[in-house]
Formats: C-alpha cells, structure tokens, sequence
C-alpha cells in the first residue's frame, strides 16, 4: 500500500507536481490560444461560456495551483500536489465504480512515450474486474491535421491502450505511437462501435483528446491533464469532464507507476 504521504514525496521528487518541466510561457501561451477557441487546444471540447485569457488562469489557479498573477509571465510553472491528490482520489472513485458495475471502458493516450504504462496497469485491473476493455476499430485510418500538414495516422492497441501510430511505422503490438491531442482518434474508436452494433464505453479514461473528444459527446471521461492543457479543465468546470488530474504528463515513464498502484489501491483493484 502506497501511502498518501509516500506518493506526495514522489510527486515532488519526480517533477510530476511542484516545479514542473511546463514552462510559464507555454502554459500562457495555452491559455491565449484556448481563448480563440484554437483547435489545436480546445481538443474537441466546444465551450458554452467565453473563456478569455484572464479567466482560464483564474481557472488554472484553481485547479491546478499555478500562480494566479497574470505578471509571471516566464519561469517555470508549478502544479500544487495537494490538488494531485485530490484529483486521483476521485479518478480512483470514478474506476471503482465501473468496475462495481463491470462498465465498458475505453482507454486510449496522446502520450503513449510517457503514459501507456499507467493506462496499461488500469486496463488489466479492470479487465480482471469484469470490465469489458473495448478495443475498436483497429487499423483504422484517421487523418490528423499537423504542423506538417494533414497526415494520416493508424489507430492501434497495446495492452488495452489506444494510440495512433505514424504512416510507416512498426507493425501492431509495439510499444510505439505518435504524440497528438487530436479528438479524432476517439471519434473514430466509437464509430467503429457504432458500425458493428457493439457497446459503447461507460467510461473513457486517457488525456487530450481522448478525454474532451469523448466528454463532448456525453461519455463520462477521466484523465490526466498538464497546466498547458486548459481544455480538461474547462471541460471539468462545465461539466463534460468528469475528473481531471493535474500533472506534469511529460516525465520519464516509469515515475507514473507509483500513480498506477496508488490509484488501484483507492479504487480497491490492486491484486
């Protein structure tokens, strides 16, 4: 059992919380492109009230414990641990409930590099809880708009974990995909569902645009979210995000696994 206090050290220790490698200009500059409704980071989700700039820092202060003073404008961001903590409290009440009820989940990551592991380790506890883990649409085209152009991708699964993966790139199964906020590779994962008459998820779990793309088509959802990514939390205060995790979601793969049995300990899934 990973205690409360054991895993907030981690946090800090890692840069997962506290003083994290997302620099203050990139968060702001976030925040600016959110308010103009830039699809690059609204992620899918479309917004019912005018965010501007000085509300989504108020917002961000809120939820993830950044500095509030529209005057820090460079240095280096901070995300309050205790907010953490308190954010994978409730995801871990979220995944206890499914799979109280054996819900369909769908997990899929734009971060596959630094999170596939963690969704992993939640994918095989609720799978072993009766969860069905839906894997749908495999193989299947999505062209994503990049700074390179429109370029299309393939969806795949590895241990239960959607991803896409660039033109060329090594055959189903590996360890490998692309970095992408886009919602598309949700849409597309569900319309796979739609076509063979199968369940839809009762919970989709991930970051990005698995999360927003999801949470705007009314499908709860629950994820991870760095202070440069305005849109869960935007989603979480309008009501279309369940719950979103405030954390550095671009440090070395194996600090997550401490969250992993942090998580499935609340939720009562450890093995």
């Amino acid at each position: 059992m990973l205690s409360t206090g054991a895993l907030r050290a981690h946090l800090l220790a890692a840069g997962l919380a506290g003083p994290v490698s997302t620099s203050r200009e990139e968060s702001l500059r976030s925040y600016r492109l959110f308010a103009a409704r830039d699809p690059r980071v609204t992620l899918g989700l479309h917004p019912e009230r005018g965010w501007d700039e000085r509300d989504l820092l108020r917002l961000m202060a809120d939820k993830c414990g950044v500095s509030g003073d529209p005057a820090y404008r460079s240095g280096p961001d901070v995300i309050d641990p205790e907010r953490t903590l308190s954010a994978l409290g409730a995801f871990a009440a979220r995944l206890a409930e499914a799979a109280g009820r054996r819900a369909p989940v769908l997990l899929g990551t734009g971060h596959p590099h630094r999170l596939l592991g963690f969704y992993a380790g939640l994918a095989d506890a609720l799978s072993a809880a009766g969860c069905l883990v839906l894997t749908p649409a495999q193989g299947r085209c999505v062209d994503i708009t990049t700074r390179f152009g429109v370029r299309t991708y393939s969806l795949d699964y590895v241990r239960g974990v959607a991803l896409v993966r660039e033109p060329g790139a090594e055959g189903a199964g590996c360890e490998t995909g692309a970095h992408t906020h886009s919602p598309l590779p949700v849409r597309a994962a569900l319309e796979g569902l739609a076509d063979v008459g199968g369940p839809l998820p009762e919970l989709v779990v991930g970051d990005h645009g698995w999360v927003c793309g999801a949470g705007q088509l009314g499908i709860e959802a629950i994820g991870l979210a760095d202070t440069d990514d305005p849109a869960l939390f935007v989603g979480e205060a309008e009501g279309r995000v369940s719950v979103a995790v405030p954390i550095d979601d671009g440090v070395r793969s194996d600090y997550y696994r401490p969250l992993t049995r942090y998580v499935l300990n609340r939720a009562c899934l450890s093995r």
